[in-house]
């Protein structure tokens, strides 16, 4: 529990999922002094002001009084929405983001930055597939890592940033912005492009129907369905913005794809044994991280209940 705010007033940007949650985490953990949401969406403000989790609800962003202003918008949207709020911004006020890309994000906005703000692109790797203010919750960063890429990793701005997300339970580490995409293309955007089209291929198969692949659908299936649900606007726009990266990562993929496809092909038992083996140790070593659960059904509720990506 924080005993002294990290923050004094924070605007978030956007009050979904990873916004509702940084306002419920705020509260929760007393990081904050006050934090205002704003969003253009009326039924979104309809709905934060029902949940009260934040001191103040607001159509238009206000960023003078902020000395923390979280951009908890669309990937798409993040440079456009910070060019607007700049000029507003009082001296030493960090602007930071939850995107999933960064590279592109802080090569676009570095050049309308002024000297008195402090830019530092984040990453929460943390969510679910659900969406909107009622999809929050305040322990979706525990635990969870904040990806942080800062010009200097020592300066002030970045210490008290790091020291913010420490105090919403989240593990914090500072990487450079475009390793910081290479490592999510292979970890999340490749996984996300695969499952899309996994999901497409099933669904649109001629000679399996639609009904029988929601009725029969295995555990693995039900797991890319689950990735596949995500924020369609949101995951156009990573990949649109981290197309470089996806791409590298993807043609390594499509190469040992093939290789996988000759050796089921051939009938190469051994070949497949020996890939197989060595990707479940990958996957012990994810759950002896603590980025997973050993559990059935790999401690998801098949109902449905939150589970984090």
């Amino acid at each position: 529990m924080t005993i002294q705010p990290i923050y004094k007033n924070i605007l978030i940007v956007g009050g979904g999922l990873i916004g509702s949650s940084l306002a419920r985490a705020c509260k929760e953990y007393g990081a904050a002094s006050q934090v205002v949401i704003a969003d253009k969406d009326a039924a979104v403000r309809s709905a934060l002001r029902a949940l009260d989790i934040c001191d103040a609800v607001t159509a238009k962003a206000e960023p003078s009084d902020a000395d923390l202003v979280i951009l908890a918008v669309p990937p798409g949207a993040i440079v456009d929405t910070a060019k607007a709020l700049l000029p507003q911004m009082q001296p030493g006020t960090t602007l930071t983001d939850v995107g999933s890309v960064k590279a592109d994000i802080v090569e676009n906005i570095a050049p309308h930055l002024p000297r008195t703000i402090t830019f530092i692109g984040g990453h929460p790797i943390a969510g679910t597939e659900q969406s909107g203010p009622e999809a929050g919750f305040a322990s979706l960063f525990t635990d969870r890592w904040c990806i942080l890429t800062p010009d200097d990793a020592g300066s002030e701005a970045a210490k008290t940033l790091k020291a913010f997300w420490l105090a919403l339970g989240s593990r914090v580490a500072f990487m450079d912005a475009k390793h910081h995409d290479l490592v999510l293309a292979t970890t999340s955007h490749l996984p996300h492009l695969i499952a899309y089209a996994l999901v497409g291929t099933a669904t649109d198969m001629e000679t399996v129907t639609r009904g029988e692949v929601v009725k029969y659908s295995a555990g693995g299936f039900r797991d890319f369905t689950r990735i596949a649900a995500s924020d369609p606007v949101m995951w156009r726009d990573v990949f649109l913005q981290n197309k470089d990266a996806v791409l590298d990562v993807l043609g390594r993929y499509i190469e040992d794809l093939t290789a996988l496809k000759k050796a089921v092909r051939w009938g190469d038992g051994e070949t497949l044994l020996k890939e197989f083996t060595k990707t479940r140790d990958i996957r012990n070593r994810i759950i002896d991280a603590g980025q997973d659960s050993a559990a059935p059904n790999f401690g998801r509720d098949v109902l449905g209940e939150k589970t984090e990506d």
